[in-house]
């Protein structure tokens, strides 16, 4: 979608291949660690014929990124940093740094639910300027931190989103609650990174000053482009095929087209 985010992390000795493929993508690797004498963290997943999926993980080489820090990092080059499942100390301590030094985060715990406490998940939570979990990771937070459904929806400064498979997504801000349709694709192939299309789509959206509704909307038709296609990475597409395709599906917005229009050649 036209973005250079950039990679914070801690990687292994295989790393290599992986960093190229991504820097091709359009990825920043610079914020990245070699730890030549480990292996980079793997996440393995199962899926069933409905798409549930178990999710098991080789921690490797991430479990030194708590050693990380957003100290060295200049701060004014920083529009949002996301927080997601990672070394849960290092987790902690992005949270805890991104609050002292006045950092919008998007909070997406995730798979690291059942790893971080019911205080740390709380302290994160309070911080953030975005929360964005699944309708089970939304009632696995509440049942660790003993937070309430409202004061869950009402901790992040911005809003928080569930994401609710094929009945699409909700996003609660400022006491308005916007429901996005989910995009069913020609075909469904496998729903692994499915999640993570969605935050990319809704993150271009922020980064457009766009509205949450149509953040919402472009997240949907992102993460359908996922869902065609399997594994996380394999589908392709420009932004003029993505604004097609967000027209078919939800009209034309002359708001969004205006604004992919402006990000110039990639358009």
């Amino acid at each position: 979608l036209g973005e250079r985010p950039r990679l914070m992390g801690t990687v292994g000795q295989d790393f290599d291949a992986y960093r190229a493929w991504l820097e091709a993508a359009g990825v920043d690797t610079s914020l990245v660690r070699d730890e030549t004498d480990l292996f980079t963290a793997s996440f393995f997943v199962s899926t069933d014929q409905d798409g549930n999926q178990i999710a098991n993980f080789y921690t490797g080489a991430m479990a030194r990124a708590r050693e990380l820090t957003l100290y060295a990092v200049d701060d004014d080059e920083i529009d949002l940093v996301i927080i997601s499942p990672n070394d849960p100390q290092a987790m902690v301590k992005y949270a805890a740094e991104c609050q002292e030094l006045g950092i919008p985060t998007l909070y997406d715990p995730s798979q690291q639910i059942v790893r971080l406490s019911g205080a740390e998940l709380t302290m994160g939570l309070m911080g953030s300027t975005v929360l964005i979990v699944n309708e089970y990771e939304f009632e696995m937070l509440r049942e660790k931190t003993g937070l309430t459904v409202d004061q869950i929806q009402t901790a992040p400064s911005r809003a928080c989103i569930v994401t609710l498979g094929v009945e699409g997504s909700r996003i609660w801000s400022e006491g308005v609650i916007y429901h996005i349709p989910a995009v069913t694709p020609p075909c469904v192939s496998d729903p692994t990174g499915v999640g993570d299309a969605y935050r990319a789509g809704l993150v271009k959206g922020l980064a457009l000053g766009l509205s949450w509704d149509l953040a919402g909307r472009i997240g949907s038709i992102a993460a359908a482009y996922a869902l065609e296609q399997p594994g996380p990475q394999s589908h392709r597409y420009s932004m003029a095929d993505f604004l097609s395709r967000f027209e078919a599906h939800f009209g034309h917005s002359a708001e969004l087209t205006a604004a992919f229009q402006a990000e110039g050649p990639a358009y």
